[in-house]
């Protein structure tokens, strides 16, 4: 695995009987429900939910540590899953790491590469945010020194540790051997920072939470009052 590079320094350091023929129309509703529960890895390194080939495709980079992405999730999850059950919006989701807690958190996340367990994650990581993210402003200012000056491939789990991200993988049921090894995965954490870079260079990303409808940058739109006008409008037959 090559080196971290200095944004992963900087990333490190900032504080899921006879049969009878069913009707053809409940069929095709049927068909249309299910799409909820098609989940799939994407060879960005994102996490899809919904009809691969849906007419609408929207991505979200998103950071686990952002206060604004666990407010659209709060606010979009319902309206979304409403939408990709008609199998015409389908709904990625790419990390964008802001620090090394938000690493750490998403190298727990994504730990499976399983789509379906990744977006249960997601539903356990943004409501308690406040709380898993309390420990790491906790942590005195001579570990984090400690840390700064180990080698990049022993960071990452010191600061897991040094947050009492184990306690919380803990919480939602990860044995602390699969909790080392996740936060260990040094190929995993370079895939992330390539995440990342891919949103900047491909999309012009600056913030999160960052949307992409059909390939194109959501300029201005942080939040689920400002995306909502522009997908439904995308979604408009």
């Amino acid at each position: 695995m090559r080196a971290l590079a200095p944004l992963a320094l900087a990333i490190l350091l900032a504080g899921s009987g006879s049969a009878v023929a069913a009707p053809a129309r409940p069929a095709a509703k049927a068909a249309k429900a299910a799409w909820v529960d098609v989940y799939a890895a994407t060879p960005e390194g994102g996490f899809r939910r919904g009809n691969p080939a849906a007419a609408v495709k929207l991505i979200e980079y998103g950071s686990l540590t952002c206060s604004h992405c666990r407010d659209f999730h709060g606010e979009a999850k319902a309206a979304l899953a409403k939408q990709i059950a008609t199998g015409r919006l389908s709904y990625e989701y790419r990390s964008f790491v802001l620090n090394g807690p938000d690493l750490a958190a998403s190298l727990i996340a994504r730990c499976s590469g399983n789509a379906r367990t990744f977006f249960s994650s997601l539903d356990s990581f943004y409501p308690d945010q406040p709380q898993w993210l309390q420990p790491f402003a906790s942590v005195p200012e001579a570990e984090s020194s400690r840390i700064a000056t180990l080698p990049e491939d022993q960071q990452i789990p010191a600061i897991a540790v040094a947050g009492k991200l184990d306690a919380y993988a803990a919480k939602l049921g990860m044995s602390r051997a699969r909790f080392d090894a996740c936060v260990a995965d040094k190929a995993a954490a370079t895939r992330l920072l390539d995440i990342r870079k891919g949103g900047v260079e491909r999309f012009k990303v600056t913030g999160t939470p960052g949307f992409v409808i059909n390939g194109v940058y959501q300029e201005g739109a942080y939040n689920w009052a400002a995306l909502e006008p522009k997908l439904m409008a995308a979604l408009k037959p």
